[in-house]
C-alpha cells in the first residue's frame, strides 16, 4: 500500500488496469468468500485484506472487519489503513465507514487497533462526531500512542482540508 495517497475510490485507478468493474467486484466476492471461510487468526486474512486494496467493491466488506470487535486484530488494522488511504466516495459509506473507525477507536481490548483507527481517522472530519471523538482523543486519551495517532489524523485532515484531496 502507498501511504502518501490520500485519494477517494472513484479517484483511484481501477484495481488494476485491465480490470473492468464486475470483474473487480468478482474479485472482491471471491476475495471476502475465502476470507470469511478462514480460521479466526489466520495471516491470510491480512493478505487478503491487502489483496483488496483500492477495490471500491470491497469497501463496505472492510468497514465491516475493522467495526468488528471479533475479528482478527491485524486484519482491521489492515482494513482502518485501506480506509484511509481510500476513503469512500458515496456519503453514506463515508459516513459508516468513520462511525466504523470510531467503533475501534473505542475497543478497549486491542490498543494497536485503536491506534490504526486514530490514524485513520483523517477523511472523515467532514462529520462532527469524529472531528469532536478525535480533538478528544488527542487530548485525553490514556494511550499515548494512541494520542500521538489522533494527532497525526487531525495534522492529516488540516493538510486534506488545505489541499482538496481525499474529498468525496
Amino acid at each position: 500500500m502507498n501511504d502518501t495517497n490520500l485519494t477517494t475510490t472513484t479517484e483511484a485507478a481501477s484495481p488494476a488496469p485491465a480490470m473492468g468493474a464486475a470483474e473487480a467486484a468478482r474479485a472482491a466476492e471471491r476475495l471476502i468468500a475465502e476470507f470469511r471461510a478462514l480460521p479466526a487468526g489466520s495471516d491470510r486474512k491480512c493478505e487478503i485484506i491487502t489483496e483488496l486494496d483500492a477495490n471500491a467493491q470491497a469497501l463496505p466488506f472492510l468497514v465491516s472487519v475493522v467495526a468488528d470487535p471479533g475479528e482478527y486484530d491485524l486484519a482491521r488494522v489492515e482494513s482502518a489503513t485501506v480506509l484511509r488511504l481510500w476513503p469512500p466516495a458515496d456519503p453514506a459509506l463515508r459516513h459508516e465507514a468513520g462511525r466504523a473507525l470510531l467503533t475501534a477507536l473505542r475497543d478497549p481490548e486491542e490498543d494497536l487497533v485503536r491506534q490504526y483507527a486514530a490514524m485513520s481517522l483523517a477523511p472523515y472530519t467532514a462529520d462532527p462526531v469524529v472531528a469532536t471523538v478525535l480533538d478528544t482523543t488527542a487530548r485525553a486519551d490514556e494511550d499515548p500512542l494512541v494520542r500521538d495517532s489522533a494527532r497525526f489524523s487531525i495534522k492529516e485532515a488540516h493538510r486534506l482540508q488545505e489541499t482538496g484531496a481525499g474529498r468525496p
